[in-house]
Protein backbone atom coordinates (compact mmCIF):
# COMPACT_ATOMS: atom_id res chain seq x y z
CA UNK A 1 0.00 0.00 0.00
CA UNK A 2 1.54 3.35 -1.19
CA UNK A 3 1.13 6.31 1.25
CA UNK A 4 -1.91 7.56 -1.51
CA UNK A 5 -3.76 4.71 -0.55
CA UNK A 6 -4.26 5.18 2.71
CA UNK A 7 -7.15 6.56 4.25
CA UNK A 8 -5.83 8.95 6.87
CA UNK A 9 -2.29 9.95 4.95
CA UNK A 10 0.46 11.03 7.02
CA UNK A 11 0.73 13.94 4.67
CA UNK A 12 -2.68 15.64 5.55
CA UNK A 13 -2.93 18.68 7.90
CA UNK A 14 -5.46 16.71 10.13
CA UNK A 15 -2.54 13.99 10.84
CA UNK A 16 -0.93 16.19 13.60
CA UNK A 17 -4.45 16.45 15.44
CA UNK A 18 -4.92 12.50 14.82
CA UNK A 19 -1.72 11.91 15.99
CA UNK A 20 -1.90 14.13 19.31
CA UNK A 21 -5.38 12.52 19.76
CA UNK A 22 -4.43 8.54 19.84
CA UNK A 23 -1.47 9.55 22.07
CA UNK A 24 -3.66 10.94 24.23
CA UNK A 25 -6.07 7.80 24.15
CA UNK A 26 -3.68 4.85 23.48
CA UNK A 27 0.21 5.76 24.53
CA UNK A 28 -0.84 4.69 28.26
CA UNK A 29 -1.70 1.87 27.29
CA UNK A 30 0.90 0.88 24.90
CA UNK A 31 3.72 1.65 27.64
CA UNK A 32 1.50 -0.21 30.20
CA UNK A 33 2.43 -3.14 27.83
CA UNK A 34 5.63 -3.03 26.79
CA UNK A 35 6.18 -2.44 30.53
CA UNK A 36 4.61 -5.65 31.06
CA UNK A 37 6.40 -7.33 28.64
CA UNK A 38 9.60 -6.40 30.55
CA UNK A 39 11.33 -3.50 28.32
CA UNK A 40 14.75 -2.71 30.06
CA UNK A 41 18.13 -0.73 29.26
CA UNK A 42 19.98 -1.82 26.52
CA UNK A 43 16.79 -3.29 24.07
CA UNK A 44 16.28 -3.22 20.36
CA UNK A 45 12.87 -1.77 19.25
CA UNK A 46 11.30 -1.47 16.05
CA UNK A 47 8.66 0.74 16.06
CA UNK A 48 6.64 0.05 12.79
CA UNK A 49 4.53 2.85 10.93
CA UNK A 50 5.44 5.04 13.90
CA UNK A 51 3.64 7.85 12.33
CA UNK A 52 4.32 10.52 15.32
CA UNK A 53 7.73 10.46 17.82
CA UNK A 54 5.45 10.13 21.02
CA UNK A 55 5.91 6.14 20.98
CA UNK A 56 9.60 6.44 19.89
CA UNK A 57 10.42 8.86 22.20
CA UNK A 58 9.59 6.73 25.01
CA UNK A 59 10.97 3.60 23.94
CA UNK A 60 14.36 5.40 23.40
CA UNK A 61 13.72 6.62 26.90
CA UNK A 62 13.27 3.13 28.44
CA UNK A 63 16.04 1.48 26.63
CA UNK A 64 18.15 4.13 27.61
CA UNK A 65 21.83 5.07 25.70
CA UNK A 66 22.94 1.46 25.06
CA UNK A 67 19.55 0.75 23.51
CA UNK A 68 18.02 1.21 20.05
CA UNK A 69 14.85 2.54 18.93
CA UNK A 70 14.29 2.30 15.08
CA UNK A 71 11.01 4.13 13.67
CA UNK A 72 9.62 3.69 10.25
CA UNK A 73 6.92 4.33 8.10
CA UNK A 74 6.21 4.64 4.23
CA UNK A 75 6.23 8.60 5.21
CA UNK A 76 8.29 9.53 7.90
CA UNK A 77 7.43 13.41 7.43
CA UNK A 78 5.61 13.68 10.87
CA UNK A 79 7.94 11.54 12.83
CA UNK A 80 11.06 14.18 13.29
CA UNK A 81 9.18 16.52 14.77
CA UNK A 82 9.93 16.56 18.35
CA UNK A 83 11.85 13.30 17.98
CA UNK A 84 14.26 12.16 20.21
CA UNK A 85 17.69 12.41 18.89
CA UNK A 86 18.54 8.70 19.60
CA UNK A 87 15.83 7.36 17.36
CA UNK A 88 16.63 6.40 14.14
CA UNK A 89 14.15 6.91 11.23
CA UNK A 90 13.59 4.89 7.94
CA UNK A 91 11.39 5.14 5.20
CA UNK A 92 10.57 1.28 5.10
CA UNK A 93 7.16 -0.84 3.58
CA UNK A 94 6.66 -3.57 5.92
CA UNK A 95 4.81 -5.30 3.18
CA UNK A 96 7.15 -4.93 0.54
CA UNK A 97 10.96 -4.18 2.29
CA UNK A 98 13.34 -6.72 3.50
CA UNK A 99 13.17 -6.48 7.69
CA UNK A 100 15.38 -4.22 9.12
CA UNK A 101 19.04 -5.70 10.15
CA UNK A 102 19.58 -7.54 13.22
CA UNK A 103 17.20 -8.54 15.16
CA UNK A 104 15.03 -7.08 17.75
CA UNK A 105 14.34 -7.46 21.79
CA UNK A 106 10.39 -5.44 21.07
CA UNK A 107 8.88 -5.24 17.23
CA UNK A 108 5.95 -2.94 18.33
CA UNK A 109 3.13 -1.87 15.29
CA UNK A 110 -0.63 0.02 16.43
CA UNK A 111 -3.20 0.52 13.71
CA UNK A 112 -0.98 -0.01 11.30
CA UNK A 113 -1.60 -4.10 9.69
CA UNK A 114 -5.51 -3.58 9.70
CA UNK A 115 -5.49 -1.12 6.56
CA UNK A 116 -2.73 -3.74 4.52
CA UNK A 117 -4.20 -6.36 2.52
CA UNK A 118 -0.72 -7.58 2.56
CA UNK A 119 -1.37 -7.82 6.38
CA UNK A 120 -0.27 -11.56 6.94
CA UNK A 121 3.00 -11.23 4.92
CA UNK A 122 4.03 -7.84 7.07
CA UNK A 123 3.13 -9.85 10.59
CA UNK A 124 5.46 -12.48 9.09
CA UNK A 125 8.17 -9.88 8.59
CA UNK A 126 8.51 -8.42 11.56
CA UNK A 127 7.86 -11.97 13.77
CA UNK A 128 10.93 -12.99 11.83
CA UNK A 129 12.71 -10.01 13.19
CA UNK A 130 12.88 -11.22 16.53
CA UNK A 131 15.54 -12.35 18.52
CA UNK A 132 14.81 -15.69 20.49
CA UNK A 133 12.77 -14.52 23.49
CA UNK A 134 11.90 -10.87 21.67
CA UNK A 135 8.31 -9.89 22.03
CA UNK A 136 5.75 -9.12 19.20
CA UNK A 137 2.90 -6.14 20.33
CA UNK A 138 0.47 -5.35 17.93
CA UNK A 139 -2.21 -3.22 18.36
CA UNK A 140 -5.38 -2.33 16.07
CA UNK A 141 -8.89 -1.54 16.17
CA UNK A 142 -11.70 -3.70 16.44
CA UNK A 143 -14.28 -1.40 14.20
CA UNK A 144 -17.40 -4.32 14.15
CA UNK A 145 -18.22 -2.14 17.05
CA UNK A 146 -20.16 0.35 14.77
CA UNK A 147 -21.35 3.27 16.65
CA UNK A 148 -19.72 6.48 17.49
CA UNK A 149 -22.61 7.14 20.29
CA UNK A 150 -23.41 4.18 22.35
CA UNK A 151 -26.47 6.10 23.71
CA UNK A 152 -28.16 7.26 20.49
CA UNK A 153 -31.17 8.78 21.90
CA UNK A 154 -31.16 12.35 20.07
CA UNK A 155 -30.53 13.07 16.07
CA UNK A 156 -27.61 14.18 16.45
CA UNK A 157 -26.30 10.86 18.37
CA UNK A 158 -27.91 9.34 15.08
CA UNK A 159 -26.56 11.39 13.14
CA UNK A 160 -23.07 10.21 14.65
CA UNK A 161 -23.37 6.74 14.06
CA UNK A 162 -24.32 7.36 10.17
CA UNK A 163 -20.91 9.29 10.23
CA UNK A 164 -19.03 6.48 11.67
CA UNK A 165 -20.87 3.81 9.22
CA UNK A 166 -19.75 5.92 6.04
CA UNK A 167 -16.32 6.09 7.68
CA UNK A 168 -16.46 2.40 7.90
CA UNK A 169 -17.50 1.93 4.61
CA UNK A 170 -14.24 4.03 3.30
CA UNK A 171 -12.34 2.32 5.12
CA UNK A 172 -13.62 -1.34 3.61
CA UNK A 173 -13.15 0.14 -0.09
CA UNK A 174 -9.40 1.09 1.02
CA UNK A 175 -8.92 -2.35 1.86
CA UNK A 176 -9.14 -2.46 5.30
CA UNK A 177 -9.78 -5.74 7.06
CA UNK A 178 -12.55 -4.20 10.42
CA UNK A 179 -12.56 -7.99 11.84
CA UNK A 180 -8.64 -8.33 11.78
CA UNK A 181 -7.71 -7.35 15.39
CA UNK A 182 -10.02 -9.65 16.87
CA UNK A 183 -8.04 -12.24 14.85
CA UNK A 184 -4.61 -11.64 16.12
CA UNK A 185 -4.12 -14.57 18.64
CA UNK A 186 -4.46 -16.71 16.05
CA UNK A 187 -2.03 -15.11 14.09
CA UNK A 188 0.69 -14.75 16.23
CA UNK A 189 0.59 -18.62 17.38
CA UNK A 190 0.33 -19.22 13.23
CA UNK A 191 3.84 -17.17 13.18
CA UNK A 192 5.03 -20.16 15.87
CA UNK A 193 5.26 -17.49 18.44
CA UNK A 194 3.83 -18.18 21.85
CA UNK A 195 2.96 -16.90 25.65
CA UNK A 196 -0.04 -15.18 23.44
CA UNK A 197 -2.08 -12.69 25.26
CA UNK A 198 -4.58 -10.23 24.69
CA UNK A 199 -6.94 -7.38 26.19
CA UNK A 200 -8.87 -4.37 24.68
CA UNK A 201 -9.19 -0.94 25.74
CA UNK A 202 -12.42 0.89 24.92
CA UNK A 203 -13.15 4.74 25.41
CA UNK A 204 -16.72 5.35 25.47
CA UNK A 205 -17.16 8.88 26.57
CA UNK A 206 -13.60 11.33 26.06
CA UNK A 207 -12.90 14.54 24.72
CA UNK A 208 -9.80 13.24 22.95
CA UNK A 209 -12.14 10.56 21.19
CA UNK A 210 -14.28 13.47 20.15
CA UNK A 211 -11.28 15.47 18.73
CA UNK A 212 -9.66 12.39 16.99
CA UNK A 213 -13.19 12.07 15.33
CA UNK A 214 -13.23 16.03 14.40
CA UNK A 215 -9.61 15.16 12.45
CA UNK A 216 -10.66 11.91 11.10
CA UNK A 217 -13.96 13.23 9.56
CA UNK A 218 -12.31 16.63 8.27
CA UNK A 219 -9.40 14.82 6.78
CA UNK A 220 -12.11 12.08 4.70
CA UNK A 221 -14.90 14.81 4.50
CA UNK A 222 -14.25 15.04 0.52
CA UNK A 223 -14.45 11.22 0.18
CA UNK A 224 -17.91 10.70 2.41
CA UNK A 225 -19.25 13.63 -0.29
CA UNK A 226 -18.03 12.37 -3.27
CA UNK A 227 -19.91 8.74 -2.41
CA UNK A 228 -23.03 9.90 -1.26
CA UNK A 229 -22.27 8.99 2.05
CA UNK A 230 -22.91 12.11 3.83
CA UNK A 231 -23.53 15.63 2.87
CA UNK A 232 -21.63 18.98 3.29
CA UNK A 233 -23.74 20.09 6.18
CA UNK A 234 -24.26 16.64 7.89
CA UNK A 235 -20.63 16.96 8.47
CA UNK A 236 -20.37 20.19 9.95
CA UNK A 237 -23.46 19.74 12.11
CA UNK A 238 -21.64 17.02 13.57
CA UNK A 239 -18.21 18.45 14.12
CA UNK A 240 -20.20 21.54 15.56
CA UNK A 241 -21.77 19.04 17.93
CA UNK A 242 -18.44 17.45 18.94
CA UNK A 243 -17.11 20.82 19.51
CA UNK A 244 -19.82 21.86 21.92
CA UNK A 245 -18.61 18.66 24.67
CA UNK A 246 -21.97 18.18 24.96
CA UNK A 247 -21.63 14.94 22.91
CA UNK A 248 -20.00 11.84 23.71
CA UNK A 249 -18.28 9.97 21.20
CA UNK A 250 -16.78 6.64 21.59
CA UNK A 251 -13.61 5.14 19.60
CA UNK A 252 -13.45 1.47 18.70
CA UNK A 253 -11.90 -0.79 20.93
CA UNK A 254 -8.23 -1.29 20.53
CA UNK A 255 -7.04 -4.74 21.00
CA UNK A 256 -3.53 -5.16 22.10
CA UNK A 257 -2.18 -9.11 21.02
CA UNK A 258 1.55 -9.90 22.27
CA UNK A 259 3.38 -12.83 21.69
CA UNK A 260 7.25 -14.02 22.11
CA UNK A 261 9.59 -15.69 19.79
CA UNK A 262 10.69 -19.38 21.78
CA UNK A 263 14.16 -19.37 23.07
Amino acid sequence: MSSQDYLFANVADEAELRFAALSALFDPGTFRHVDRLGIDRGWRCWEVGAGGASVPNWLAARAGPNGQVLATDIDTSRITRGLDARVEVQRHDVVLDDPPDGVFDLVHARLVLSHLPARDTALQRMASSLRPGGWLLIEDFDQVQPFACLDAYLPEHHQANKLRDGLRTLLTQRGADLEFARTLPRRLRAQGLTDVGADAYFPVASSDAGALDIANLTQVRAALISKRLASADDIAAHLAAIRTGHLDVATSPLLSAWARRPT
